[in-house]
């Protein structure tokens, strides 16, 4: 009896067991983000600024493919914040996309919103960050998102992961730069120092002690998860005497593609295999800004191998800069969307859209405005535009006024063509041409609709490249070129086998990129320039998504604890 009795009772205890397990499994990882302010030095500049946990780059976030992760963000700081979660679809749930003016309105100090990231077919490396003002400069992290447990990656397992966030550095207050920017109508102030996770390098005033090590061993492979955190750079990222394996993108996987250097916008997110195959020594890591004429002071870190017989010497000989592409219109921009290949296999399909029902054309452009500010240096500022529309923010969210059919916040009438078309790519386009108009404007998308975008650089303004970022959605790359876009002869040419899929692609100066995507995710979606200049100057817009006809298709209710708008202050509005 006593035998069959502790039988049963341990039967009970490992059912009991596997319930609960299966019950925690269940239940959404939960992080707590506390926005505060928290003291860091660089340049032996000691300030205090904004941060998530106290952390500069803040946290990871590591999640595996279609999971729920539960993220409360709260306000222990002195100025308003929004998260928003880079590259991450959010189906059916724009409520915790995280966008100031677009889908809520800012946690205020003192206040909290509980986030829910859904996660669904991203799979690598994307990152999150702050979406109010210029705050992202110091609030920013990576996502990393694994396969399930049952699943491995579409390549050897690497010996080591190294996230690798690409950042800047102002030795002031990066609020007071956002509102002289604002108030002088200029560019804004150059950042004092470029950052390779959190750290500037040994090339910078005060700053040998704040260089990024990377040790590894002879002939391991190392995964590094690199995510572009800056607010205005494209940049170039080598290892001297290294070679690297590109394997996803902006959380998707791709086709192998081996490389010298990496060229990555901000925004994007790019995951490349390091072999540690190297005579054991010191090297420099690196990246620096693409740039046609200004010099820049690269980042550097250093890549240490260590192994039983040999260890780094407390000094050595001056390491030594990898050699970097030297710059044209063309290189770095297209270098990937050119190169890259999505795997296209069984287990990773491709879904490229083929009968497209929107064709939109969209002409990227920096602008000027006569400016009424005592404040601006010059007696016109400088604006940005899509389409010759340079966006305004409404005083209360797009989604709100979307779900409760609040009239007078948003205008559905955004062009699916520029006002005129012009010689695009003109190395003598004049400021005089680009005048721009101003809304609140958004595109109406029918549930399911298929779309192809093709995004025109303009050498308005003396042109520069866009890196184009979507929310809630990711972008088939199926074409880019130099020039002006032909929609007779280019359109062949498409890659619509294997296209790279991105959540943040860059248009070519004087050049074009063409995107397509399905609209089967409900809800209010913002599109911009990644440039945090060109965004804040109004290259930006909004897409609707209007629901299907099944509950499955439908935009989910808000949450109960969504933030409440109050009116953008005065002074960081401009008149037109």
């Amino acid at each position: 009896m006593l035998p069959t009795m502790k039988c049963l009772f341990l039967y009970f205890l490992c059912t009991i067991s596997i319930i609960f397990e299966d019950m925690s499994s269940a239940h959404p990882v939960v992080h707590r983000f506390e926005v505060t302010k928290s003291t860091h030095t660089r340049l032996c500049h000691t300030k205090s600024m904004l941060t998530v946990n106290g952390q500069f780059p803040g946290p990871t976030i590591y999640a595996r493919r279609g999971e729920v992760v539960i993220i409360d963000v709260i306000n222990n700081a002195d100025q308003n914040i929004t998260i928003h979660w880079h590259g991450v679809k959010m189906p059916r749930n724009p409520w915790s996309d995280g966008v100031n003016f677009i889908t809520q309105c800012a946690i205020t100090p003192g206040n909290r919103f509980r986030q829910r990231m859904i996660l669904s077919d991203e799979e690598g490396t994307v990152f999150w960050h702050a979406h109010s003002d210029w705050s992202r400069a110091t609030v920013h992290g990576a996502i990393i998102i694994l396969p399930p447990k049952s699943e491995t990656y579409p390549f050897p397992k690497p010996h080591a992961e190294v996230p690798l966030i690409l950042g800047e550095w102002w030795n002031g207050d990066v609020q007071q730069v956002y509102e002289n920017f604002m108030a002088e109508g200029r560019d804004a102030k150059v950042s004092d120092a470029f950052l390779m996770n959190g750290q500037p390098g040994d090339l910078y005033p005060c700053s040998s002690q704040d260089t990024y090590k990377l040790r590894v061993e002879p002939g391991k492979t190392y995964l590094i998860r690199m995510v572009n955190a800056m607010m205005n750079y494209i940049m170039y990222f080598k290892i001297h005497n290294h070679n690297f394996t590109v394997v996803g993108i902006d959380g998707a996987y791709t086709k192998p593609l081996n490389t010298e250097h990496i060229a990555i916008t901000p925004g994007q997110s790019i995951d490349f295999l390091l072999e540690a195959n190297q005579p054991p020594a010191r090297y420099y890591m690196a990246a620096r800004v693409y740039s046609r004429g200004a010099v820049y002071v690269p980042t550097t870190g250093i890549l240490e191998y260590t192994t039983e017989n040999y260890t780094s010497p407390s000094s050595s000989p001056p390491l030594q800069l990898p050699s970097f592409p030297v710059f044209d219109d063309w290189a770095a921009s297209s270098h990937f969307s050119r190169n890259l290949r999505s795997l296209a296999d069984e287990k990773h399909p491709v879904d490229v859209p083929m009968n497209i029902t929107e064709n939109l054309f969209f002409v990227l452009s920096i602008n000027l405005w006569p400016c009424l500010e005592d404040s601006c240096v010059k007696s016109d500022r400088l604006l940005a535009s899509i389409n010759n529309i340079s966006m305004l923010m409404p005083d209360t969210d797009i989604l709100h006024a979307y779900y409760n059919g609040i009239k007078g916040v948003f205008q559905p009438n955004f062009p699916d063509q520029p006002p005129r078309k012009f010689n695009f790519a003109n190395s003598e386009l004049t400021w005089s041409q680009g005048h721009p108009q101003f809304g609140t404007a958004v595109y109406m998308l029918e549930y399911n609709s298929t779309v192809e975008i093709v995004f025109q650089g303009t050498n308005l303004g003396e042109g520069i490249d866009h890196p184009m970022h979507l929310h809630g959605y990711s972008l088939y790359v199926v074409g880019t070129g130099f020039g002006n876009f032909d929609p007779v002869k280019d359109p062949p040419n498409y890659n619509l086998v294997d296209p790279p899929l991105m959540d943040t692609v860059a248009v070519p100066r004087r050049g074009w990129t063409a995107v397509r995507f399905r609209a089967n995710n409900p809800g209010v979606w913002y599109m911009h320039c990644h440039f945090d200049r060109h965004q804040t100057w109004g290259m930006k817009m909004v897409f609707i998504v209007m629901d299907g006809e099944h509950p499955d298709e439908k935009m989910l209710p808000p949450p109960p604890d969504m933030p409440r708008c109050q009116t953008p202050p005065l002074d960081l509005v401009f008149r037109v």
